[in-house]
């Protein structure tokens, strides 16, 4: 059984990921819009979270270092630790992402990966203490990830915390059940500026039901919660 999916974000009241504000007090939102995020993340209480290549690449900036030597065939999934007290799990398909330790902010790194991965990335991750799962197929079977996360490691519920691309993935595979968003303040205004969700042409609107579950304001913030039904198609 797959884990339990809430997908946490902060936007814009025009559903945009940045806040498109810039000059003199930028900062100092930037920080309480962080700050709005933790608390809501911390109050879901997961056993980790869920980002994609783009959202890892600002959190990891290590190079390429493959092991000289390894051994082979490696296995489909490998997990180098399973007592962790949280998970960050990355979507990276095709293996650009690189490590330079086992962990953002305390969590374990486990890479969700696709078949065309080299085994010396594989390797590579292995040999820097990071956890991976690799699909059978050209793309990641999201469902099947989720629920070797949840056999192996005992998760049961994750915070899909990624930019657009990624929820909409996830969204799009009818694995999401619950949608928390937090609408800050602003107006973003700013054409082409990165949506929370993103699903290609075909988009969502004929895939999903929302059934709003709670509405709450605070300092300014309204934190919207909707159960997600995924339609028949």
């Amino acid at each position: 059984m797959k884990p339990q999916i809430i997908c946490l974000m902060l936007s814009s009241i025009d559903g945009r990921l940045g806040s498109g504000r810039s000059g003199e007090g930028a900062a100092a939102e930037i920080k309480a819009r962080g700050a709005a995020f933790e608390a809501a993340h911390d109050e879901l209480a997961g056993d980790g979270w869920i980002i994609g290549r783009v959202t890892g690449a600002e959190m990891s900036k290590a190079k390429p270092h493959p092991p000289a030597t390894f051994d082979t065939p490696l296995p489909p999934h490998n997990f180098a630790k399973r007592d962790a007290d949280g998970y960050a799990v990355i979507v990276d398909p095709a293996g650009k992402l690189h490590f330079d330790k086992a962990d953002i902010g305390g969590e374990h790194v486990v890479v969700l990966l696709a078949s065309g991965v080299s085994d010396s990335h594989l390797a590579e991750l292995a040999a820097d203490g990071v956890s991976y799962v690799v699909s059978n197929g050209p793309e990641i079977d999201l469902g099947a990830a989720l629920e070797v996360l949840a056999e192996e490691l005992g998760v049961r519920k994750l915070l899909l915390e990624g930019g657009g691309g990624v929820n909409g993935a996830f969204l799009k595979a009818g694995l999401v059940d619950e949608v928390v968003v937090l609408i800050w303040p602003s107006i973003n205004g700013i054409t082409g500026e990165r949506a929370i969700f993103e699903a290609g042409e075909d988009g969502l609107a004929n895939r999903l039901e929302l059934i709003l579950a709670s509405c709450e304001a605070k300092g300014g913030v309204v934190r919207l919660r909707y159960a997600v039904k995924t339609r028949e198609r």
